[in-house]
């Protein structure tokens, strides 16, 4: 067996030159073995502070990858979130829809005369100077028909007021034919537009929107 020394010897790690004078001082430092209670207060609040540092930057650094998880999640949810916006949308506009169809259908079979009125108000300056109007109606009973002919007198018009059935026509829809033009209204064809109006409408919030057609079902044409 080896002997182990007893001991480690010195060394002098101090370096001096010819001179005596010293070259590169000794890196020894001995260690401090007993602090002054101000120098122990010292390192505590050394140590407090170290502390504090470190967990606001670590508290910091969860702040700052809770954010990043936050916003990553909201970004991953807005096409979902604007699908289900645009399909509330349309089921909203669908169910307004219905709801309007049915209140209209109502209004229209109660006063199935009312469209042909506002259609020959509105025509009244057009009219007024042609020598013969022929109404054509699906269904227009005689008490309708005296209220119109009664209309035409009172908005000026002079000349003969021709009723003419058309089975074919949808309740409450009408053709309106004198001597310089024509006008019509179909009750389910005005609908199937404002459908494809409230469609192109949809469409237009999606970004690739239809052109819109003008309703000319009820104009005058020479």
């Amino acid at each position: 067996m080896t002997a182990q020394p007893l001991s480690t010897p010195f060394t002098f790690d101090t370096e001096f030159d010819a001179a005596g004078v010293v070259v590169q001082p000794s890196a020894f430092r001995p260690v401090k073995r007993a602090f002054t209670p101000n120098e122990v207060e010292a390192l505590v609040a050394q140590a407090r502070l170290e502390a504090r540092t470190e967990a606001l930057a670590e508290t910091e650094s969860l702040r700052a990858m809770a954010l990043s998880t936050i916003g990553q999640t909201l970004t991953d949810a807005v096409p979902a979130l604007a699908r289900i916006a645009r399909a509330h949308r349309e089921q909203a506009a669908e169910l307004a829809m219905a709801a309007a169809r049915v209140v209209a259908s109502a209004a229209l079979e109660r006063f199935p005369a009312g469209p042909l009125q506002a259609a020959l108000e509105a025509l009244g300056q057009e009219i007024d100077a042609s020598p013969r109007l022929v109404i054509r109606t699906g269904d227009l009973d005689d008490a309708n028909r005296a209220r119109i002919t009664q209309l035409c007198d009172d908005s000026g018009f002079s000349g003969v007021v021709a009723f003419r059935e058309e089975p074919g026509l949808p309740p409450a829809s009408f053709q309106l034919e004198w001597a310089d033009g024509r006008a019509e209204f179909d009750a389910d064809a005005a609908f199937i537009r404002i459908g494809e109006a409230l469609a192109s409408a949809l469409a237009a919030e999606a970004g690739h929107a239809e052109p819109l057609t003008p309703d000319t079902s009820l104009e005058g044409r020479p």
